[in-house]
């Protein structure tokens, strides 16, 4: 952890999960200046009381880094504190309010991220939490907040929700939706982040199959839209990524990998997914899949 930096910029990743958000977020936390720190709206609830695994390895109370990070923003991790945010976050950040996000409990609900965020103490932090709600939240408190809106294949996400993955935390499974399920919050989640300009947000787009064509063009791009100087990627050759440690609360099996890592494409849904499921998904994301370039077959 570096120094108390003056001002904290904020990106954040919307999306629904199994869109490719950890794997860009990897990417994007090896660049100088720049702390992964996972989808920090489930850190209050599986973080600390849940004491989850950090990123690192650690159990998330003993993580020397998200220790320090506690104390600096709020003189330790309670659970007065968590039950208090968790509060707020039933009042004020529900996808519904979107239009009308403005609440009494808007202003201490986001200062709670925001000393999360400068108590890290670098010039910029990735929050993957992925909820449009949230990152509405932070538009409307004044958060400097730069929106990544990652999308994939609606097909290509309904058939990684519906697979068995175990988590490593403890080997249970994750959650797992139906297809029909997945496309309805696809298209949900998409629709909202699509609103978010519309209330002052900086949004930035990227497809996962754009990113997983062509890592080092793609997130060079995106790097440099994103105001993040001229970026060098050493840690990146053609399909090859080096990751370093992170400490990220919360998310996909891929926060905990470490080395050398292989960047491949999962169309597995291509030949996997039933021919009805699919029909079920293609009827429930259009028109929003055709806006995204998906077309009817693969």
């Amino acid at each position: 952890m570096t120094d108390r930096a003056t001002t904290t910029r904020v990106i954040y990743l919307g999306g629904l999960g199994r869109s490719g958000t950890t794997l860009l977020e990897r990417l994007l936390g090896e660049l100088p200046g720049v702390v992964a720190l996972g989808e920090v709206v489930h850190l209050w609830e599986r973080g600390v009381l849940a004491e989850e695994l950090c990123g690192c390895g650690a159990p998330f109370p003993v993580c020397p880094f998200w220790r320090q990070v506690g104390e600096r923003a709020f003189g330790g991790w309670t659970p007065a504190l968590v039950g208090r945010i968790l509060t707020l976050r039933r009042r004020v950040d529900r996808t519904r309010r979107i239009p009308r996000i403005e609440h009494p409990d808007l202003a201490e609900y986001v200062q709670a991220y925001r000393l999360l965020y400068e108590a890290v103490g670098a010039p910029v932090v990735i929050d993957s939490s992925k909820h449009a709600s949230l990152a509405c939240c932070l538009v409307a408190g004044g958060v400097d907040v730069r929106i990544v809106h990652v999308v994939r294949d609606p097909r290509a996400v309904a058939h990684s929700w519906a697979r068995t993955v175990q988590r490593p935390e403890d080997g249970r499974p994750m959650t797992q939706w139906g297809p029909a399920r997945t496309a309805v919050h696809w298209t949900a989640q998409n629709t909202a982040l699509e609103l978010l300009p519309g209330r002052g947000a900086r949004v930035v787009r990227v497809r996962y199959e754009d990113l997983l064509a062509a890592p080092g063009p793609t997130l060079g791009s995106l790097a440099l839209g994103l105001g993040l100087a001229e970026p060098d990627l050493p840690f990146l050759d053609d399909r090859t990524v080096w990751l370093g440690p992170s400490h990220t609360a919360s998310g996909n099996p891929m926060r905990f990998l470490v080395g050398r890592v292989e960047l491949r494409r999962d169309d597995s849904w291509m030949t996997g997914m039933r021919d009805g499921d699919r029909r079920v998904v293609n009827a429930l994301t259009w028109p929003l899949r055709a806006r995204y370039g998906y077309r009817e077959a693969p």
